[in-house]
């Protein structure tokens, strides 16, 4: 569903990396929705007294799964208790793995309850689009994907790019870091989106050898030649080549010896890996390899 405001002024650009209040508040009704309904309860069923079959999700016993994972996180839920953002998103990615959509299969007279089968893509699908509504109207640059997992959106510029651009050099080692970087950029832990800029500087350097030569020097004009023509362009794409290649040595991205400066700031990682990823984008585009 798209709302009035949505179709009027368009999506709100994603890019706060925090669990807001009223984000927190719209998670913990979405969990709390499917307990209640028995969502829960393959993985953690409540069964009839007389043996027939599950009839919803034993809290407690979730509860005891939830805590002996995080055991930081306060249980049963309150929405005026904000959990921290890892533990957040880890919680979002629990729950995605053990719920599945609830089908009544039979109502036993006795108890008045009914027993329950139960969906599991229908669950995961219909929990994964609440969710990631949930951080769109909240401006969250996260996304849970089909396979469970939380992203983190890439910078509204190149988002797009790094959603589509499809890997396929001919240099199955090139392939693999570029991907590497790719994924771990898109994480929403700091540590690993440092780790993506390591690995897209290891692809650079990669990438300056991957046409023929006699050295590094002519394989890096020669791909450089590929990508324009006209001098003047030619000429700054061979001095941001330069300059990247001496961000890679002076700062502590592919070197930690002393002297190297560090950085620290999840802003400069984000500005580091968009001009970096731009150009290697752009040189493998015109010399055919994909991108």
């Amino acid at each position: 569903m798209t709302y009035f405001s949505e179709r009027v002024l368009g999506a709100t650009p994603r890019t706060v990396e925090e669990i807001t209040p009223a984000a927190w508040r719209g998670l913990v009704a979405a969990i709390e929705a499917r307990i209640r309904n028995g969502s829960f309860g393959r993985s953690f069923p409540e069964e009839c007294p007389d043996g027939r079959g599950v009839t919803g999700t034993d809290r407690s016993l979730m509860g005891e799964a939830v805590q002996g994972q995080f055991p930081d996180l306060a249980w049963p839920l309150n929405t005026d208790v904000r959990t921290g953002g890892f533990q957040t998103l880890d919680l979002i990615e629990f729950c995605h793995e053990n719920l599945a959509f609830p089908i009544p299969r039979g109502f036993h007279d006795f108890f008045g309850h009914h027993h329950l089968s139960f969906d599991v893509e229908q669950g995961r699908s219909e929990f994964r689009e609440e969710v990631n509504k949930i951080f769109a109207r909240n401006s969250m640059a996260f996304n849970l994907e089909g396979n469970g997992q939380v992203i983190r959106l890439g910078e509204p510029v190149l988002g797009e790019a790094l959603s589509a651009s499809v890997f396929a050099t001919g240099d199955s080692k090139l392939d693999e870091l570029l991907e590497t970087a790719r994924t771990k950029f898109r994480s929403f832990e700091p540590n690993l989106r440092q780790e993506a800029l390591e690995k897209l500087w290891d692809a650079w350097e990669r990438l300056k050898t991957i046409e023929p030569g006699k050295d590094k020097k002519e394989s890096v004009g020669r791909i450089l030649d590929k990508a324009s023509a006209e001098p003047k362009l030619r000429t700054v794409l061979e001095e941001e080549a330069r300059t990247l290649t001496d961000i890679g040595n002076n700062f502590m991205i592919r070197h930690t010896e002393t002297g190297k400066t560090p950085i620290t700031s999840s802003r400069h990682v984000d500005y580091l890996f968009h001009r970096m990823f731009g150009i290697i984008r752009l040189l493998l585009l015109c010399s055919g390899r994909g991108g």
